[in-house]
């Protein structure tokens, strides 16, 4: 018995598919890359806006080819897609012979087993059987590198996003746990630990009345191995004093903020249900910049929110002019039924939003590429990923997130293997990427 996996969506996501590869594999089932010769395939979906809906459709209707071309016998759907639209993707889609919920995705070998048996079912509520901790994970990320996820869910409620819905409330992994998985995963030979959850500030909260993550950080620095911990989903109104000395002080930390913003209007602010003003933002911000000098920020706006004017987008470009952000992710707003906003009379026209995606998106990549050039001649460390087929390596250093920010392209990089930290010296740096050459 063979089985294939794809995981579509966020790093967090790809931890559940980890943890699910995992329990297969103590199964002791057999798993495979290749979907042509999977016996049953497993789609891990995303439901958080209408593109990535519509690619978790499209990617279970490609796999469900594989039950006419292939050897799959079995399709399996998991995750947010799965847990959103359950009842209507059971009745349109029989290729699927089973659904499984985000709160019971550990349940996966069940579900294998009753899909086995012959038949076909949605299955959205933990067995109470299976009321464990995090099982052992099967890691499908490169070998010098992890995600950490230490809580599930989210209480924050931004009026355009339905994630509390398909996810549930804001729930801390136990710390003991978190710091368990840690060690073995440094233990193992990972060098980079990225620490991701919906919102990573408010670790501990809901367990303890207390924000854990400057402790949880000072504890991660300790261990031996790690060399980088960067952290993800950093919202800014549990940013504390505390947590800015956690990013200033302790070596392993990588000096990178990642910090979903959304916008800079205080009126949209409070429309979309976030808890800072523009005011609170920039005190924050100017804070980072002064305790932490060269950090790296990076975050995400929507434009085409409902109600946002004319005027309100401009501010928001002036915003992102004045605080030179080293990255910034646009969005155009997905209408989401199911949400306060989805539900606002005021949307805005589909060409207006693509209109300033684009503008906004420009005038960034013209700021990222300021930046970029300012780091020629510098001197960094970067962490190899590969080569390219003029052998030169690649990789990123500090600065860069997997996956989602800029590359660094290395000369005279014979000798080195995939997983080297190396040092170099930026020669150019242009929009999405460097070029730099071995010290």
């Amino acid at each position: 018995m063979k089985i294939g996996m794809v995981s579509l969506g966020c790093p967090k996501n790809l931890v559940d598919s980890e943890v699910m590869l995992g329990l297969i594999r103590e199964k002791q089932l057999e798993i495979t890359n290749d979907p042509a010769e999977a016996d049953l395939i497993i789609v891990n979906t995303c439901g958080f806006i209408e593109s990535a809906k519509e690619e978790s459709i499209n990617t279970v209707l490609q796999m469900a080819e594989y039950k006419q071309k292939g050897s799959c016998k079995y399709l399996v759907m998991t995750g947010c897609l799965g847990q959103r639209y359950a009842d209507e993707l059971f009745e349109s889609m029989p290729e699927v012979d089973a659904i499984v919920g985000t709160d019971s995705f550990t349940d996966i070998g069940w579900v294998i087993d009753q899909v086995l048996a012959g038949k076909r079912l949605k299955h959205m509520e933990k067995l109470e059987s299976k009321n464990v901790a995090m099982p052992p994970r099967m890691l499908t990320t490169p070998s010098y590198m992890a995600y950490l996820k230490i809580a599930e869910g989210c209480d924050n409620c931004c009026s355009y996003c339905i994630i509390p819905q398909l996810r549930g409330p804001y729930t801390s992994r136990p710390y003991d746990e978190v710091m368990a998985e840690a060690k073995a995963l440094a233990e193992s030979g990972i060098k980079e630990l990225i620490v991701v959850a919906q919102d990573t500030t408010r670790y501990g909260e809901d367990t303890t009345g207390k924000l854990l993550l400057p402790q949880l950080l000072r504890d991660l620095n300790a261990l031996e191995g790690i060399e980088w911990i960067r952290v993800m989903y950093l919202y800014p109104n549990n940013f504390t004093d505390e947590l800015i000395e956690a990013f200033a002080t302790l070596d392993k930390v990588c000096k990178y903020i990642d910090i979903p913003l959304q916008h800079s209007s205080d009126r949209l602010l409070d429309s979309m249900n976030r808890y800072d003003t523009r005011e609170q933002v920039e005190t924050l911000l100017n804070k980072l910049r002064t305790r932490i000098p060269g950090i790296t920020i990076r975050t995400t706006f929507i434009v085409g929110f409902p109600g946002e004017p004319e005027e309100d987008f401009e501010e928001l470009k002036d915003y992102v002019e004045k605080q030179r952000f080293d990255n910034a992710v646009v969005f155009q707003y997905s209408q989401e039924e199911g949400t306060v906003a989805g539900a606002m009379e005021n949307q805005i026209a589909p060409e207006v939003k693509e209109n300033r995606y684009h503008e906004l998106m420009a005038l960034q990549a013209g700021i990222s590429e300021e930046i970029h050039q300012e780091r020629e001649d510098v001197e960094l460390d970067v962490l190899v990923e590969g080569f390219d087929e003029d052998n030169l390596a690649y990789g990123r250093s500090s600065h860069e997130a997997p996956d989602i920010d800029g590359t660094i392209f290395i000369e005279n990089a014979e000798g080195l293997k995939v997983g080297d930290m190396v040092r170099v010296r930026i020669l150019q740096g242009f929009t999405y990427e460097m070029v730099a050459e071995r010290i």
